[in-house]
């Protein structure tokens, strides 16, 4: 079986434009993370997932602002790919996508015009 992982997109701006401080974005993504995590217990593959939870695999992708962020996950929905949007309260800002785990053959195909988060 191939590897198991779980993508995170986070929008660049937050930090580019609108100078959120680093702690505040990764806390976007602890909280999107958790709660697909959370939503999707159940699911075989995100058992897999924590069955070896030392080496679990996550790569973190940039979308360069909502507008990005939010068009990656009507597609997303339309191809069935489970995932959180997080939308940040109460401001109702969204900042960051989390997949939940999956064979990466499964979601590489809808990211892979997207670049690490740097």
């Amino acid at each position: 079986m191939e590897r198991i992982v779980q993508y995170v997109i986070v929008r660049g701006d937050l930090s580019k434009s609108l100078q959120w401080p680093l702690g505040a974005i990764i806390a976007q993504c602890c909280h999107a993370t958790t709660a697909i995590c959370n939503e999707t217990i159940n699911d075989v593959e995100t058992k897999e997932y924590f069955n070896d939870i030392d080496n679990m695999h996550k790569v973190v992708l940039e979308a360069n602002d909502d507008k990005t962020l939010n068009s990656l996950s009507e597609t997303l929905k339309e191809k069935g790919i489970i995932h959180k949007l997080w939308i940040e309260q109460p401001e109702s800002i969204p900042t960051c996508i989390a997949i939940k785990p999956y064979q990466k053959k499964h979601v590489h195909p809808f990211v892979k015009h997207l670049k690490l988060l740097k």
